[in-house]
């Protein structure tokens, strides 16, 4: 759920705090398996519920690395990264990007979104107004996933 508290006049109030946790998302196995034919990395870890069942040390198909960080943009627009008085926001780039464990489709995924600093000096483009850094915490449910999926 977007904080509609947060616009660009006052997101520096804002730094430090938690100021968003998204619902839980589930990715199913056609998602994946969608997303492993559009980047040619359709491999059996992903795609093949059977083999990884009997040989991933996961117990399932697992969702692409690269998949969940491609779903940055849904989780800011729907975790309340964005000052609502902001024209639109624009993704430049992401430093620091770990997936620290593999996510077993089934388990579902939400984000926690946390405003780390705010910058007005080194702008990328001239319509910029503030350059807003976040820390975001992908977690998984407990206790989900495990059987490779629907």
């Amino acid at each position: 759920m977007a904080n509609s508290d947060i616009t660009l006049a006052n997101v520096n109030e804002y730094v430090g705090q938690e100021i968003g946790l998204t619902d839980w998302l589930d990715i199913d196995q056609m998602q994946v398996n969608i997303f492993g034919e559009v980047t040619r990395w359709p491999t059996w870890m992903h795609n093949d519920r059977d083999r990884a069942a009997r040989e991933s040390p996961y117990g399932g198909t697992i969702i692409h690395g690269f998949f969940l960080v491609s779903l940055v943009t849904y989780f800011v627009r729907t975790g309340g990264v964005n000052p609502i008085d902001g024209s639109y926001s624009l993704n430049y780039g992401m430093d620091r990007v770990r997936i620290l464990k593999p996510v077993v489709i089934g388990e579902g995924i939400r984000v926690r979104d946390r405003i780390t600093s705010v910058s007005y000096t080194h702008l990328r483009a001239p319509e910029t107004e503030a350059e807003i850094v976040c820390r975001l915490l992908l977690e998984k449910k407990k206790g989900g996933g495990g059987g490779g999926g629907g």
